[in-house]
């Protein structure tokens, strides 16, 4: 199969509806069974924490124009109001975002095509009210288990990749190699681009408008190795613009197809520091979304731990 072939022939290849029962909402994330969970617990030795998400605040990634607004925090109770009887005095406060505008996961409800969503659940199913199928509280339970980072820009040499750049599977394979790392089933893998860098040095603008990525063949390379989760440092995870006339056909695929949930938006930079650090590209991951009942997306703050 070539990468010129549209998504849904990928998406027929790679398929896992029915795989884990017709009431599946999980999907890759069946991959990760408890075995796969203390064998990732057992690549804790020093303790180390590297946080992986994006602050929640009004410098967000999302630009002035976007769709999606930056969080907003609002402070609803000051050291302006009075004490408590006794002298008890205390703050509140509130944050108003899409779950979606920072570090996040996209949920299996979040994308559809053709009139279904994963494992045959009809798009309508998705209301004004919510999701009544594949909600994101369905994956309340999380994400731990085995972490490997693709240190994609480190080994080639770069800051970051170009806007431009279509990753592809033999340079996530040769990177692989150069990190002495393998994948294997029910792994979370984390790809670096660099980009995170230009929403630093240039701002939403330039982060939101392109993207280096993957492409459709990542989709085979992902199921061939029954990867559980993928994430990115760039906001979409695959190439933008796309380099065919379909819209975020990895998404189709991944989503819809795979059932498997994405993370955009990782701050992975602190991640590969510490992983050239310690000579290593594998470690503990650990990262639970809010339990939205309904949701298409939530905030995430994951964490790799060493």
């Amino acid at each position: 199969m070539t990468g010129e072939e549209g998504f849904r022939a990928w998406g027929e290849r790679v398929s896992n509806w029915g795989r884990w029962g017709a009431d599946d909402h999980r999907g890759t994330l069946n991959w990760i069974t408890p075995d796969r969970v203390v064998a990732g617990a057992a690549l804790v030795e020093t303790g180390q924490v590297v946080t992986l998400g994006l602050p929640l605040d009004e410098h967000g990634p999302q630009p002035p124009d976007g769709v999606r607004p930056n969080p907003v925090h609002t402070m609803t109770r000051t050291p302006d109001a009075a004490p408590e009887p006794g002298g008890f005095h205390w703050m509140d406060d509130m944050i108003t975002m899409s779950p979606q505008s920072a570090t996040q996961l996209d949920a299996l409800s979040h994308v559809a095509y053709d009139g279904f969503l994963y494992n045959g659940a009809a798009v309508d199913s998705v209301t004004a009210a919510g999701a009544a199928q594949h909600g994101v509280e369905t994956l309340r339970d999380g994400i731990h288990g085995r972490g490997v980072l693709v240190d994609l820009p480190r080994h080639l040499g770069v800051d970051r990749l170009d806007a431009d750049h279509v990753v592809t599977p033999h340079e996530i394979d040769a990177c692989l190699v150069a990190q002495a790392v393998e994948v294997a089933r029910g792994d979370i893998v984390l790809l670096r681009t660099g980009w995170i860098r230009t929403l630093r040095d240039e701002g939403p603008a330039a982060y939101v408008g392109r993207e280096p990525g993957v492409s459709l063949p990542f989709t085979a390379w992902l199921s061939e190795r029954r990867v559980a989760f993928v994430a990115s440092d760039n906001w979409g995870l695959e190439v933008f613009p796309p380099p065919g006339d379909e819209n975020m056909p990895v998404h189709c695929v991944l989503v819809r197809d795979m059932g498997m949930a994405i993370g955009e938006m990782f701050d992975l930079e602190a991640l590969a520091e510490a992983c050239a650090r310690h000579g290593r590209w594998e470690f503990f991951f650990s990262a639970s979304p809010l339990q939205i009942t309904g949701g298409t997306g939530s905030p995430l703050e994951p964490k790799a731990i060493f």
